[in-house]
């Protein structure tokens, strides 16, 4: 009896040996599993930057005709920048204009489009292709040619310094000393040189994103509310007479908040004359 039951207690331990090591390589294939998961996904988030883009390399080759930089910080009397918008408007009806920094962040230099919506363009490109990056895109509720007291213009945040990323420079005083302006191009052959007022960050229910007014006094009152919201006085004046562009990108602070850079109107110039 006794024998047996020594028998029996050693091929209990054999079996309790083959349940851990059942136990450990079902581990070993649920790590190998979440590896295999994660490395797919960083490769789709990956080639989804590089395919994005390269596309938008493509249009500015196919839309840029000419760019004569003079880094000047007054705004010039035309950059000598050209954007042949019918090749555009080939590609993408939605087209209403072109935005770029000069001299920096000179990787915001994109086309601008407006949707029926304000989500088509979350994760749709110019070319109409599902991605991350989306498109710049003007707010659904605003005039088209930027005739609007405030017209805003969207872009995302990415990751690999694309699209609206380095708006955020904009919080030292230092960058918006070197480069205080952005320009608009219009299909009709305006250039709109817009000069940096204001820049900070926001709620996503702020009153930054008003579009209309009023009154007068409403919009005023508007306008010395973006100015007190700035990171740093900018000695910019703004009057009822002008019209402004808000640059809207979100932030890594949280999914609320949003980081945003405020032009006025400064000069227009008539491309086509």
């Amino acid at each position: 009896m006794t024998e047996k039951k020594y028998h029996r207690g050693r091929h209990k331990k054999k079996k309790s040996g083959r349940k851990s090591n059942l136990f450990l390589n079902l581990i070993l294939l649920l790590a190998l599993a979440v590896f295999a998961v994660s490395a797919y996904q960083l490769i789709r988030i990956g080639k989804g930057y590089l395919d994005g883009r390269n596309e938008y390399e493509k249009i500015r080759e196919l839309a840029i005709d000419s760019v004569e930089e003079d880094g000047q910080e007054e705004a010039p009397e035309g950059t000598g920048f050209r954007v042949d918008f019918d090749k555009l408007k080939a590609i993408n009806p939605d087209t209403i204009g072109w935005i770029r920094f000069s001299p920096e962040p000179s990787v915001i230099n994109y086309p601008i489009v407006q949707g029926a919506d304000n989500d088509k363009y979350l994760h749709q490109t110019f070319s109409a292709n599902e991605n991350t990056l989306g498109a710049i895109f003007l707010n659904a509720g605003n005039s088209p040619d930027f005739s609007d007291r405030n017209s805003i213009i969207y872009g995302h945040r990415m990751k690999d310094g694309s699209m609206f990323r380095y708006l955020q420079d904009y919080e030292e005083k230092a960058f918006w000393e070197s480069n205080p302006y952005f320009y608009i191009y219009t299909p009709d052959g305006r250039e709109i040189a817009y000069h940096i007022y204001s820049a900070g960050q926001v709620e996503d229910t702020s009153d930054t994103y008003l579009t209309a007014f009023a009154s007068d006094e409403e919009y005023q009152n508007f306008l010395n509310m973006t100015k007190e919201v700035s990171l740093y006085d900018t000695g910019v004046q703004l009057t009822t007479a002008d019209t402004i562009v808000t640059l809207s990108t979100c932030t890594s602070a949280s999914d609320e908040h949003r980081f945003v850079v405020r032009g006025v109107k400064e000069k227009e110039v008539n491309l086509n004359q």
